[in-house]
């Protein structure tokens, strides 16, 4: 599956895409797709940038939407926990699932300029990884794979 966030794509559909199979998720789970929920996941969407939590509440805030903490937080664990969106463990920051409604092990490629996320798929198992786990006789339960560098923009820009 190829990286998700660093090409050119027609965004307007992408995120009207992810937000209506976040919603007909939640319909076919009978999961509540709140409007905070769906908002939070919207932002997320919106340029794919890993965004605090802080400043995801910031937007809310200013929409009138929230303004405490743990709407933020609350929203964005819903979003974890049923695979819309992904938390980056380097930024300590959120991310819109780029392959959602796939079952996938995400890696992502994170600019250190200016915060781009794409994604793609690590598929551990079948990786260098998976091999030396698989000699060792480790089963591999979980993987998150963040790799830092330059997105093509900041290439061209400068970081």
């Amino acid at each position: 599956m190829p990286p998700l966030g660093f090409e050119p794509h027609d965004h307007s559909a992408c995120i009207s895409d992810a937000v209506g199979r976040a919603d007909t998720a939640c319909r076919d789970a009978g999961l509540q797709f709140t409007p905070v929920r769906r908002r939070v996941l919207e932002i997320l969407l919106a340029d794919h940038r890993a965004l605090g939590a802080y400043d995801i509440l910031d937007m809310l805030r200013g929409e009138g939407l929230g303004s405490q903490p743990p709407i933020a937080y609350r929203a964005l664990d819903f979003l974890v926990e049923n695979g819309f969106a992904h938390k980056i463990e380097k930024l300590n920051a959120f991310v819109a699932c780029g392959h959602s409604g796939r079952d996938h092990t995400p890696a992502f490629l994170i600019c250190r300029s200016c915060d781009a996320v794409a994604e793609t798929d690590a598929e551990p198992k079948r990786s260098a990884i998976g091999r030396t786990a698989k000699a060792a006789g480790f089963q591999i339960e979980r993987a998150v794979v963040e790799v830092e560098g330059l997105c093509p923009e900041c290439q061209v820009t400068g970081p």
